[in-house]
């Protein structure tokens, strides 16, 4: 399901995300549908992916459940593998990225020559994908469309952003969700190489929202053969939608004008799906069930319509 056009009772608002559609109901409460769209480089890929949607919802639950003891988060319910229900939030003006390690788009900007990320000074003779002394937080800007920029403490502050307090606040709860993902990451042989967060303010009280720990918002290395491979300079084995991004490099498109997205066939579309059920299986240890997906519409239309109901 890679569109959706939902009538809901008491709905205030719809938003279409890059892939998430979000239904208002009321003043208080979200449905946030996680569609089978991908997206790579802040453009939304033409073929949606089997299951997709299906795994990052039952992760993002997973990791919210197992986090609510270090702060509260939006989420209420999943009526359906697809959907959470949840608290409206006001959300920060910016996403807080944190890495452990030297990879993506960071080691990118490394191997180009930067000693500096967002403010933060990185060291010199550093490898791909190798662990930095402590992990660091790079936040981003949330940009509605195009491009989400990355932006120093310093100037969040500055403009006004988040206030200090808060984003200090913001930086310590960053710090300890990784430290429980990475936990949870390594008790099933994987690391957690870097993630970003979301976070929102309801009634004065900071909240987390959206998605936590899934393979869209998070990288994750086999720890089994990492070492080795550090050592060689080969490619760590990774469950990430960093593949995606990979094959499109390969195949001439970053997301940059006149660039045309590579024929995604069939075939390919369904190895992208194994490798999400594959993280989905590895990360939380449980065998994923499939959901029936002969009207995927109508099974969401009805979950959703009996949980108000209830």
């Amino acid at each position: 399901m890679t569109t959706t056009d939902f009538s809901f009772p008491g709905q205030t608002g719809i938003y279409h995300g890059k892939v998430r559609d979000v239904y208002s109901i009321g003043n208080d409460r979200l449905v946030m549908i996680a569609t089978d769209r991908i997206s790579a480089f802040d453009v939304v890929l033409p073929q949606g992916i089997p299951y997709k949607g299906q795994v990052l919802n039952q992760i993002a639950a997973k990791f919210l459940d197992a986090t609510a003891d270090i702060l509260p988060n939006w989420k209420l319910a999943v009526p359906d593998p697809m959907v959470t229900v949840g608290l409206r939030c006001e959300p920060f003006k910016v996403e807080m990225v944190i890495r452990g390690y030297l990879a993506g788009s960071a080691w990118r900007e490394y191997k180009a020559g930067a000693r500096t990320l967002c403010g933060i000074s990185l060291p010199e003779g550093m490898r791909e994908n190798e662990p930095f002394p402590t992990p660091i937080i790079t936040p981003t800007t949330k940009a509605d469309e195009g491009h989400d920029e990355n932006i120093s403490k310093e100037q969040i502050i500055a403009q006004g952003l988040v206030g200090k307090e808060d984003y200090e606040q913001l930086e310590r709860y960053t710090q300890a969700l990784f430290r429980r993902g990475s936990e949870m990451a390594a008790s099933k042989g994987l690391i957690l190489v870097d993630t970003k967060y979301e976070f929102g303010k309801r009634d004065g009280k900071i909240y987390l929202i959206d998605e936590i720990h899934t393979p869209d918002s998070s990288r994750y290395f086999y720890s089994e053969g990492y070492r080795e491979r550090l050592e060689k300079g080969e490619e760590q084995k990774q469950l990430s939608k960093e593949f995606v991004r990979k094959w499109l490099m390969e195949n001439g498109f970053q997301g940059k004008a006149g660039q045309q997205v590579p024929e995604m066939t069939p075939a390919y579309c369904e190895s992208v799906s194994e490798r999400y059920i594959e993280l989905y299986e590895k990360i939380t240890g449980e065998k994923f069930v499939k959901a029936d997906i002969r009207d995927v519409s109508e099974r969401i239309k009805q979950n959703i319509n009996a949980y108000f109901n209830n």
